[in-house]
């Protein structure tokens, strides 16, 4: 049995490309990833911002319950 978050499944993670600021390359990143290296300079790239489970999971409601569901988007 797994007690861990479901939106930790290695099959639900999801790839975003970003332009490295240093020089131009496109770079991956994935859900579970903050920033990378980019694989032709070594810049260091960062996520623009780092995503609540919320935005991008599909197992959050079940996480974090209904109620605090329904808080953290903001709904009534």
């Amino acid at each position: 049995m797994n007690s861990g978050c479901p939106g930790q499944d290695l099959g639900n993670l999801r790839v975003s490309l970003h332009k490295c600021p240093n020089c131009g390359a496109e770079v991956e990143i994935f859900s579970d990833e903050t920033k990378v290296k980019c694989h032709k300079c070594g810049e260091e790239i960062c996520r623009d911002r780092v995503p609540s489970c919320i935005e991008w999971c599909a197992s959050a409601r079940q996480c974090l319950g209904e109620e605090r569901w329904k808080e953290q988007r903001g709904e009534d």
